[in-house]
């Protein structure tokens, strides 16, 4: 059962040195299990767990909807290099889980600030994945607001993963397809990738 699901692993490059070893970040759209995923990984590892959207939050003192809402989407993707940049700033000597927002990784400055830093993991989630996981959560979501039917969620999903899959997978190290796989067995494949 554990060699079939490294079936799901594509490695694309190395992390480089350094922090990497010891910061692994979850990349992928919302709703593939980063969060969930990321705090089972780092229980196993005894490691720190970072969620970005959550100290962004915490740090604004206000939701991310409602960033979104009174300063825009722009001074959002600001917030979140300068939240990623001091977070790892602070991480050097620590190891630590830390799962990226959903577009994280479409800005520039946040994908350098990563490169080489942290062992980058894509959580690869189909189409249907991510529209059966995103069911009924569209209020919650800046990107997805207004998709409250399945139709209009689908359709605002796959234009998302049409301007972001190929970025997710150039800068990930591995890429993890989770398509059925339940959070504990995501786990499991990523400490198998770091051991």
């Amino acid at each position: 059962m554990f060699a079939a699901a490294m079936d799901n692993v594509q490695k694309h490059k190395d992390a480089g040195c350094g922090i990497a070893e010891k910061v692994i970040s979850l990349a992928g759209f919302m709703g593939c299990g980063k969060s969930t995923v990321g705090k089972i990984l780092a229980s196993r590892l005894g490691a720190d767990f970072y969620d970005l959207d959550t100290l962004i939050e915490q740090n604004a003192g206000m939701t991310i909807p409602e960033i979104f809402t009174s300063q825009g989407e722009e001074a959002f993707r600001r917030m979140e290099a300068q939240t990623l940049d001091t977070l790892l700033e602070t991480m050097t000597n620590r190891r630590a889980v830390l799962s990226l927002g959903g577009g994280t990784l479409t800005t520039e400055r946040c994908r350098q600030l990563l490169q080489g830093r942290t062992l980058c993991i894509y959580l690869k989630a189909s189409e249907d994945t991510l529209v059966r996981n995103l069911s009924g959560q569209a209020d919650g979501r800046p990107m997805l607001e207004g998709a409250h039917d399945e139709a209009t969620l689908r359709a605002r999903i796959s234009k998302l993963m049409a301007l972001r899959s190929n970025i997710y997978e150039s800068s990930a190290t591995h890429t993890v397809q989770v398509d059925a796989l339940k959070p504990e067995s995501i786990a499991d494949i990523i400490s198998k990738i770091i051991a």
